[in-house]
């Protein structure tokens, strides 16, 4: 590639952009590099390719297993481990082991632990719920008052409007009476 596409290519200055070099390469690739005979096996490219064919095709599960992500962590004396914030409850056989924390990067709530190479189930999210002796009882909520049968937030609405009439600005008052001015209604 080095002695046949990039020395026709130069410093570049003659490709306008990314397409461009992309439409150039595919040209170059599909009708020199692919069919002429490799030095060392004699076959063009190619046909070495195709005669491995049919290819094999993984399945869904080893897909997903090779996109996981890993990590490894010390499993505490409480069997958790911490990963990325979170706490995580193991098989307590494994505490103070060193583990495999195999995970999908987008999605935490699912984490494989493995240890030696073999699988040690999934660790669970650790749940903080609120420590309390069992016989203590929770507190009951104290019911409402009964209600009087009198509107008292009505009451407060309407006094707040009676000052809100008292104390609004009257512009006509502003007016002094020896100005003279146009009269109301005309």
């Amino acid at each position: 590639m080095r002695q046949e596409f990039l020395v026709e290519i130069g410093d570049g200055t003659a490709v306008a952009d990314l397409a461009g070099l992309n439409k150039l390469f595919t040209a170059w690739y599909e009708t020199v590099y692919h069919t002429r005979p490799h030095g060392e096996t004699g076959q063009p490219p190619i046909g070495r390719w195709l005669a491995g064919a049919p290819f094999p095709v993984p399945t869904p599960a080893q897909l997903r297993e090779a996109f996981l992500w890993s990590e490894w962590r010390l499993v505490a004396k409480t069997a958790t481990i911490k990963l990325f914030g979170g706490v995580y409850e193991t098989d307590p056989v494994l505490a103070g082991r060193r583990v495999e924390c195999v995970f999908d990067p987008f999605d935490l709530t699912r984490v494989e632990i493995r240890w030696n190479g073999k699988p040690y189930g999934l660790a669970t999210p650790h749940q903080v719920t609120r420590h309390s002796h069992p016989k203590a009882k929770p507190e009951a909520p104290a019911a409402p008052p009964p209600a009087t049968g009198i509107d008292y937030l009505g009451i407060i609405a309407a006094e707040h409007e009676q000052a809100a009439r008292r104390h609004r600005i009257r512009y006509d008052a502003l007016r002094g009476a020896d100005e003279d001015g146009p009269e109301d209604g005309q």
